[in-house]
């Protein structure tokens, strides 16, 4: 039989678009790689073989009428359990949760069936999804595939080490902080954070997000191509009106120079050695492709980054500390008390002057844009980090806040970064993220595939022990 699993999610929409293969073989490959390695890795914490297999049955029928299956055609993709999924449970790792059955789809849900995919399973998060590690204790702990001592990063982990091992073509997962872009860095992928606007997102199981969720969470993908991204985001990213913040904005903007900027320690961030080497590497293969770099600073970040904070914990010390405390998950609450130490509970007016400053770094940071489109960052100062490093202490999550200011900061102004994966350290994976104007996701993808047309394409791998 076919190895599918190992193709990307363009060569098999095309297949099975093209009748080379049906959609249900995908879906019979996909589910025999996820018996094979799931097992050692718990990426995807529920997925019912019978309802895979009749999405693919559907999608073969529409094709034998004769009908437009979608651009996605028969590419298993897994979904994280912090968006509903009509029949699932919106677990978001709780264990107050675990009966938090959704009665209809997320709009990138649905986008990604209007597309032909085929929904896989559904992938692991830390607890409440805000932590850069990924375990809860409702579904267990998520690994590496690449390195177990690792972590696969969060808190889209299930996600991005589902995507690496060829659980899917396609991990869907959610950014508040970085929660595509580090797992992705952290498994040897790639991941976009979106445009806040560009892709519409909500649950139908839950209340109104709080502001700071609303104009900083995004749903986006992962996938072990540029191409991939390409395809799943346009799919993802198709009109739903339950979103008031969707935006019909063009998948393509005016031209722009092939100009980029080159920050390594942004604002004193205390890049390592290995990770300057990635981002100086990234460099020379965009100037290869015919691109100009320069390196300079970029606009603020930390500041940025205090204010996100601010608004997290506005919404958690609002509401979600009575949740806190019901569920009652180590990590969790060694997190948010750690966070909370970090940051000083605001009054009204030092939470109105925090919205009302993100108007500034906006502006600030799209007039930069206008001379340089694309900006190269590190994705963190370090390496990935070691797994649960961040409850080992308060010193050790202070210090992996710091690692972490290129991923907390961006938000607060809704731009899009994507993360490309440019090699190993050893078997440890490395990359850069790429930044640039709102909605123009589009000069990301072509610096993107320029720094990944000159290494080694990333492959779908077997976990390691």
């Amino acid at each position: 039989m076919t190895t599918f699993w190992r193709l990307p999610a363009t060569e098999i929409a095309t297949l099975v678009r093209t009748r080379q293969a049906s959609a249900t073989e995908v879906a019979k490959d996909a589910l025999a790689r996820l018996d094979a390695v799931n097992p050692a890795l718990n990426a995807v914490v529920d997925h019912r073989p019978a309802d895979v297999l009749a999405q693919a049955a559907a999608i073969d029928a529409v094709i034998a009428r004769g009908e437009n299956p979608g651009p996605m055609a028969g590419v298993p993709v897994t979904i994280k359990v912090n968006v509903d999924q009509e029949g699932y449970a919106t677990t978001n790792g709780l264990r107050i949760q675990k009966d938090l059955v959704a009665k209809q789809d997320n709009p990138v849900v649905a986008n990604f069936r209007k597309a032909g995919a085929v929904l896989l399973g559904r992938t692991n998060t830390p607890a409440f999804s805000l932590r850069w590690f990924c375990r809860n204790s409702l579904h267990g702990h998520t690994k590496n595939p690449r390195d177990p001592s690792i972590t696969p990063g969060g808190s889209s982990g299930g996600a991005a080490s589902a995507t690496a091992a060829g659980i899917g073509a396609v991990g869907h997962g959610t950014d508040i902080g970085g929660s595509i872009r580090y797992p992705a860095y952290a498994c040897g992928i790639h991941g976009l954070r979106p445009t806040l606007g560009r892709i519409p997102v909500w649950n139908a199981s839950g209340a109104e997000r709080a502001i700071g969720g609303q104009i900083m969470a995004v749903s986006g993908p992962l996938a072990r191509t540029i191409g991939d991204l390409r395809l799943s985001f346009a799919a993802m990213s198709q009109r739903d009106i339950r979103d008031p913040w969707w935006v019909d904005a063009p998948a393509e903007g005016p031209p722009a120079p092939k100009r980029a900027a080159l920050c390594v320690r942004p604002e004193g961030m205390p890049t390592t050695p290995e990770v300057e080497a990635a981002l100086r590497d990234a460099a020379r293969r965009l100037e290869a492709a015919g691109w100009t770099v320069e390196e300079v600073d970029v606009p603020p970040l930390r500041e940025p980054a205090a204010i996100q904070a601010m608004l997290w914990l506005a919404e958690s010390r609002r509401g979600l500390n009575a949740a806190l405390h019901q569920e009652n998950d180590a990590d969790a609450t060694f997190i948010f008390t750690a966070m909370e130490e970090l940051c000083p509970t605001p009054d009204l007016n030092a939470f109105q002057d925090g919205l009302q400053k993100r108007a500034h770094f906006v502006r600030v940071w799209m007039q930069f844009f206008e001379k340089y489109p694309v900006a190269i960052t590190p994705v963190s100062a370090e390496l990935p980090f070691r797994d649960q490093s961040d409850v080992e202490s308060t010193e050790s999550f202070r210090r992996i806040m710091e690692a972490q200011l290129t991923q907390v900061g961006l938000p607060l102004m809704g731009l899009p970064g994507l993360v490309v994966t440019t090699g190993l350290v050893g078997r440890v994976p490395v990359g850069v993220q790429l930044l640039a104007g709102r909605y123009r996701e589009d000069l990301l993808f072509t610096a993107a595939e320029a720094i990944e047309a000159a290494g080694t394409p990333a492959s779908p791998i077997d976990p390691q022990a």
